[in-house]
């Protein structure tokens, strides 16, 4: 009878299989592999047992809160479905121990005179691609609600001939849709390829349309760091739910700021909805919706409109 494989061999073989299946599992996988290294190190063998995720939930948490904890258990629970399916002597956690694993905090809407801070400041930045490369960065977010993860893998093949719609490939639950976009965001494309091909970028070693002073891919980790020093040089105070201020926060602008815009014309909310939500690439229909009752300034318009509908109907009603 031959020995039972080590729980980092199960996570790898799960872990392969979901990513032949097209999951990316980029944060998950990490986190996965970081449990089984623990489990084995602690020296666990067998099935899966309760005690051991409990334990590597609150040992190996950054922070020491039950929200933490709950997070790390329920990244496990796919993978404990997994080897349920093969060893029926699997144990997991019922429910929640730590209570929920999911919240969404209101997030930061940015003023326009922040937005427009921050693309001058990205322009003052030193070298030669640099500027143009940060401050067209924060100005297609901003101007198309992308996901960061979306624009730091485009292509320059993604943009339009006359750049009037990107092509986003393969994003959230490997989905793909076009993204129209204003013709001031068309001419600061067009803009930015002008002054890629002045610095040999045009034909570099990667097609991506972002790119490092050296011509290779932008990272997510240089644009964070860069995004947070001008953040604070700016003295932009972080407003909502989250400590600090967040590059994602510019998508969550990008549709608050349309929400609001179509609330105060009176436009019909639902249909908008529909064509909000498949523009910026929301699988469910009711993550839009959660602006609605996540962002003061769109609850405050939406009781308005309802008070004023409500003073019609009675006004009929009576009249």
């Amino acid at each position: 009878m031959s020995a039972p494989s080590t729980m980092l061999v199960r996570a790898q073989e799960y872990l392969a299989e979901r990513r032949h299946l097209g999951f990316e599992l980029d944060r998950s996988g990490s986190l996965t592999l970081a449990f089984a290294r623990f489990a084995d190190a602690s020296g666990h063998v067998g099935p899966l047992a309760v005690q051991i995720v409990l334990r590597w939930a609150k040992e190996g948490a950054a922070r020491a809160d039950p929200f933490t904890w709950a997070g790390r258990v329920a990244v496990l629970r796919p993978f404990a479905r997994h080897l349920a399916d093969r060893d029926p002597s699997t144990r997991f956690p019922e429910d929640s121990p730590f209570g929920c694993s999911h919240r969404r905090l209101a997030p930061h809407i940015y003023s326009s005179a922040e937005i427009e801070s921050l693309i001058a400041a990205a322009k003052r930045l030193p070298g030669g691609l640099t500027p143009a490369t940060f401050a067209t960065l924060f100005g297609l977010l901003a101007a198309s609600g992308m996901r960061i993860s979306e624009a730091l893998r485009l292509s320059i093949h993604d943009i339009g001939d006359i750049q009037t719609q990107i092509t986003v490939h393969h994003s959230k639950f490997q989905r793909s849709r076009l993204v129209p976009l204003h013709p001031t965001a068309t001419a600061a494309l067009r803009a930015y390829l002008r002054i890629r091909a002045k610095h040999g970028s045009m034909e570099g070693s990667t097609p991506l349309f972002l790119l490092e002073q050296t011509g290779e891919r932008l990272t997510y980790g240089n644009v964070r760091s860069v995004f947070g020093r001008l953040a604070a040089e700016l003295g932009i105070q972080a407003r909502g739910g989250h400590q600090v201020i967040r590059i994602h926060d510019l998508r969550h602008s990008f549709i608050c700021r349309r929400l609001m815009l179509w609330q105060q014309n009176g436009a019909d909310i639902g249909n908008a909805m529909m064509a909000l939500s498949t523009y910026v690439g929301h699988v469910n229909l009711g993550d839009t919706y959660w602006y609605l009752q996540a962002v003061p300034d769109l609850m405050a318009i939406a009781g308005s409109r309802f008070e004023a509908l409500s003073a019609k109907d009675a006004e009929v009603r009576h009249g």
